[in-house]
């Protein structure tokens, strides 16, 4: 008969014959992870998820949460113990029913998130993102959620050229989703909030092209598309009461005959001229296109996503993502939100004058600066960038550059793959309006 192994979590102290730095002992049932305390502190939960992946690196089939389990450990532990392969089998401790409800919901759509994520670039088109993400999203309130999907030349002609000219190098065609998320009982005119998602499923670069070391995780370059999405739908399986609209902006990003070039301009509904100055630079060519839809339709908060730029990963490093916005309040009110998600997020500088850092002598704006990674401040230069197609962007909109969303090589608290970081802060802040 075979016995699943078991983990108990303790505040006992942990004996010195397994070793100074760690958490782990065993026994014949299973193992213990010692902690100082039952509390939800950062390093405490960081030892909880380092434990679980020590584990799941034996291959162990089953194991039980066993004894007193807190939801954060929990959800700590399986974060840890997530692998992109078929991999361990985890029964959870006991909780009171609203917080195993919580727990459910996070694990059910972060291992979409994931999952989506870690698809092959083969197997995701920007069609196939678009129609996943819909379908996903509506089984949490099928009655409440419409969506329509704008695909091919029909973008050309409904204006959307920024998703048309990343994406028409592509024998597959490009993609924008317009999802509602209209609860029973809601009479205002315009949602509560508007999300944007940057769902490049493949970056090759496009002519400025890509490294093949820089070019293998580009899968992961539709991370923004899959956060917004996955958190439109924890924050409906967490009771969202507001109507909320979804924009992801979907293409591949590849080299052809029809591919858009350097020195090409691009003109946006808004009147905004753009000039191609890097096709590498071309997640905010796209979201541009969405941030259009959100501006126009009404909503007080705006947050868009995307794994934008190289920049922010050297600002923050990969544990935290990077936060724009120029309005005070709700940068503060978002950070707040993602602390107490334990969902890492830094603020970087955006004023106005950012909006000028890429100029262009035949273009209201350049996409970027003609500069190898666009330059010094190139993070806050593609914010700056993306401020031009918010109609109000001092208030009100918030731009997430997810550079902790997707890990290249294993680490001791994550897999390679996607992490899921920054779903649990915006689908709180989003049942918080």
């Amino acid at each position: 008969m075979n016995q699943t192994f078991q983990v108990l979590l303790s505040s006992s102290k942990l004996s010195s014959i397994w070793g100074e730095e760690g958490a782990l002992s065993f026994h014949e049932s299973g193992a213990t992870i010692h902690i100082e305390s039952l509390t939800d502190s950062p390093v405490i939960l960081e030892k909880i998820q380092k434990a679980a992946r020590q584990i799941a690196s034996m291959n162990v089939p089953r194991v039980s949460l066993v004894g007193n389990w807190p939801l954060e450990a929990q959800w700590h532990f399986w974060q840890g113990a997530y692998s992109p392969k078929p991999g361990i089998i985890i029964d959870f401790a006991q909780l009171p029913a609203d917080e195993n409800q919580i727990l459910n919901n996070r694990v059910t759509v972060l291992s979409w998130v994931r999952q989506l994520i870690n698809q092959t670039p083969e197997e995701l088109s920007p069609v196939e993102l678009a129609v996943q993400s819909a379908e996903f999203i509506k089984q949490f309130s099928p009655n409440e959620v419409s969506y329509r999907i704008i695909s091919g030349e029909e973008l050309a002609e409904n204006g959307y050229t920024g998703i048309f000219s990343v994406g028409r190098g592509s024998d597959r065609p490009p993609a924008m989703l317009q999802l509602e998320y209209t609860p029973a009982g809601w009479t205002e005119d315009h949602p509560a909030a508007a999300l944007v998602g940057k769902g490049i499923t493949f970056d090759s670069g496009g002519y400025s092209l890509k490294a093949s070391t820089s070019m293998l995780h580009m899968k992961s370059d539709m991370g923004g598309a899959a956060t917004v999405a996955g958190a439109l739908a924890l924050s409906i399986a967490n009771g969202l009461h507001k109507k909320v609209n979804l924009y992801l902006c979907c293409a591949e990003n590849l080299v052809s005959g029809h591919a858009y070039k350097l020195a090409d301009i691009l003109k946006y509904r808004n009147n905004v001229s753009v000039e191609i100055v890097n096709t590498d630079a071309e997640g905010r060519i796209v979201l541009a296109d969405g941030l259009i839809d959100a501006s126009n339709s009404g909503a007080p908060i705006i947050i868009d996503a995307a794994t934008l730029t190289g920049a922010a990963v050297v600002a923050v490093g990969v544990d935290y993502n990077a936060i724009f916005s120029m309005d005070d309040e709700l940068a503060t009110q978002f950070s707040a939100v993602a602390e107490g998600e334990n969902d890492l997020a830094w603020r970087l500088p955006l004023t106005m004058q950012h909006r000028n850092k890429c100029p262009s002598p035949f273009a209201d704006t350049a996409n970027s600066r003609p500069q190898p990674g666009g330059g010094t401040g190139a993070a806050s230069n593609a914010a700056g960038f993306l401020s031009r197609f918010v109609k109000n962007p001092e208030t009100g909109w918030l731009h997430v550059d997810l550079a902790a969303c997707y890990k290249d090589s294993p680490d001791s608290l994550w897999s390679a793959g996607a992490t899921g970081r920054g779903v649990r802060s915006i689908a709180a802040f989003l049942n918080q309006l």
